[in-house]
């Protein structure tokens, strides 16, 4: 196994019998036909599934429409992509010359299609019950602030209301900054509660999209640190 392979290896906590899957899972299109789009294909059917599962077994008595809306607040390509920044996959992706010059590193679709692909690619190396023990794992603290709530209410309402049944004053937003053309733009937005030591700042291509992942990402870290 190379170097940047063992580093990866290292940083999902995975062990791959067969190295290959692994290089594929993190090998964009631009680089030629051995790329990650057939394990990504792969991957978002299993994350669906484990997801599923996970749902169906903490919510027995809900519906399966809100169901539905509580998987979707967790299988998205926003949420992979947040997922994989915390990772910090994107310094170990293998892209095409145009991508690297473009900021692929960076580029949530990237991101996100690469954690699935990965998904994938545990699932054949390994199996569906490690490829499940380690989706659980990475969503962990999303699963356990999960609530039929979540299917109802938008994660900065979610948020607020935590905060005012704990006494606390209403979260602060902040834009950070905005970059890009007007019909194409990247905000990046910071979001400050009392109860944590630092700012949570995320990035969507509109400020009420990074306000809300900004309050999702603070919400799951009040959540795990009142766990």
């Amino acid at each position: 196994m190379s170097f940047e392979l063992e580093r990866l290896r290292k940083k999902l906590s995975i062990s791959f019998r067969d190295t290959n899957l692994l290089e594929q899972a993190v090998t964009h299109r631009s680089v030629g036909d051995c790329n990650n789009e057939r394990l990504e294909f792969l991957g978002d059917s299993v994350l669906g599934f484990v997801v599923a599962a996970e749902i169906y077994k903490k919510f027995p008595h809900v519906d399966e429409g809100i169901m539905s809306r509580l998987r979707a607040s967790l299988v998205n390509k926003d949420t992979l992509a947040e997922l994989a920044t915390d990772l910090d996959l994107g310094e170990d992706l293998i892209l095409g010359q145009g991508e690297l010059k473009s900021g692929g590193r960076r580029r949530p679709s990237i991101l996100s299609d690469a954690l699935e692909a990965i998904i994938g690619a545990l699932y054949l190396d390994a199996g569906l019950d490690e490829a499940s023990k380690w989706v659980q794992e990475l969503l962990k603290d999303r699963l356990e602030c999960l609530s039929v709530d979540t299917a109802t209410k938008d994660p900065k309402t979610q948020l607020q209301e935590f905060l005012q049944e704990r006494g606390q004053t209403v979260p602060n937003y902040h834009v950070v900054s905005a970059s890009g053309l007007d019909h194409n733009q990247t905000f990046k937005v910071s979001c400050k509660v009392s109860l944590l030591n630092k700012d949570i700042v995320t990035t969507g291509k509109s400020r009420k999209k990074a306000e809300q992942k900004a309050a999702e990402k603070t919400l799951a870290e009040l959540v795990k640190q009142n766990a």
